[in-house]
């Protein structure tokens, strides 16, 4: 009996899950709330993920697996959402993720994004940067802060990613998106590109290797909004790790370029809430004032963090802050608050000092610790 992707997909779109896993050995299985879920289906075997891959993957794809060993692309599923979808090879047996990528944008506002989010959009030029682990909701952040410029701002908006997740219809600005690989070679041939295309803000899917970075900066320095991510857990280790990826010798020149081109960082966590269905984002939220501008030129960015806590008035707040305010308003359990915090030893001793409870019993000798 061959499985149909589609009542696959079906179900994942009932369920509200946000992945579909499907490998050689094992049922399909969905995430939902962050958790795995096998269905009560049959166990894959190798012609099983072969017939899946081939019922979505577009030939450039499939000649990549042979080639590469693996692609990405992403597809429309009618009307009803979108998935991101990566194939890979594994043990010489294909495998595949689907991630469904929700049919409508939400607004700041949903997403609980801080209010200088918005004026920050507006500005004609720098760097804004939304930094978290892989599913920690980055590309939904990124699309809403595009959205609020394409709908509220007469722009010509540049995206390049790999592959486009959320489509855009033009609204008072004009929207074009560019896939890496269909598109156009890479990210960082993209942005030299993109930088005679009389573009007002470009958006980076991911800054991956020091040519896009620096292409970024470039970018940010010669009069252009940029947005872009990376897979860093913090605002300091941000600006750490855009650094590091530079050779030395040209460290501190980077410094001066970051001082003056970066104008935000938002790093955020994903998790499930336990007040009513669904997901909920932690942020910690950096602005780039005059003081913090110092801290970055002068290679002092161990202080960031006591200058995001003295910059409230900025709108800006720390990931440990923001993760405790929504344990004490009751949208996140205990060990959410401690598995995503950056001090899970302090997490962990500020709930037993409130009277709070948490189940697993590593976590009372972390406290103890």
């Amino acid at each position: 009996m061959s499985i149909q992707i589609d009542r696959l997909l079906d179900t994942v779109i009932k369920q509200g899950g946000s992945d579909l896993h499907l490998a050689v050995g094992k049922p399909p299985t969905i995430r939902m709330r962050g958790r795995l879920v096998s269905l009560k289906t049959k166990v894959l075997d190798p012609s099983d993920t072969i017939a899946l891959m081939k019922q979505i993957a577009p030939e450039r794809s499939q000649n990549e697996i042979q080639e590469e060993g693996g692609s990405d692309f992403g597809f429309a599923y009618g009307d009803r959402a979108r998935f991101r979808v990566a194939i890979f090879k594994q043990k010489g047996n294909v495998s595949l993720v689907l991630r469904q990528i929700p049919s409508t944008l939400l607004t700041m506002k949903q997403i609980g994004l801080p209010k200088i989010v918005s004026e920050l959009c507006h500005r004609p030029r720098g760097l804004f940067l939304v930094t978290g682990p892989t599913g920690s909701g980055k590309t939904t952040t990124l699309a809403t802060m595009i959205d609020y410029v394409n709908q509220n701002i007469d722009h010509h908006i540049i995206t390049v990613e790999d592959p486009i997740e959320y489509f855009f219809e033009h609204g008072r600005s004009i929207i074009c998106q560019r896939e890496v690989g269909n598109d156009v070679p890479n990210f960082a041939e993209a942005l030299r590109r993109a930088l005679r295309q009389d573009p007002d803000v470009i958006m980076v899917g991911e800054m991956r290797d020091l040519e896009t970075i620096e292409a970024a900066i470039r970018a940010a320095e010669t009069g252009h909004l940029v947005f872009g991510t990376l897979h860093t857990n913090s605002a300091s280790g941000t600006i750490n790790r855009i650094i590091d990826a530079f050779p030395v010798n040209q460290q501190a020149q980077i410094r001066v370029q970051l001082a003056t081109s970066l104008l935000a960082v938002l790093s955020q966590q994903l998790m499930p809430r336990i007040d009513k269905p669904g997901m909920v984002a932690a942020f910690e939220f950096l602005v780039v004032t005059s003081a913090i501008s110092n801290l970055i030129r002068e290679a002092k960015t161990f202080r960031i963090d006591s200058a995001i806590q003295t910059g409230q008035k900025f709108g800006m707040q720390l990931l440990d802050d923001h993760l405790w305010q929504l344990y004490t308003d009751g949208i996140i359990a205990a060990e959410e608050l401690i598995d995503k915090s950056k001090d899970p030893n302090d997490a962990a001793d500020k709930i037993k000092r409130a009277g709070g409870q948490f189940e697993r019993s590593e976590l009372d000798e972390l406290a103890a610790s």
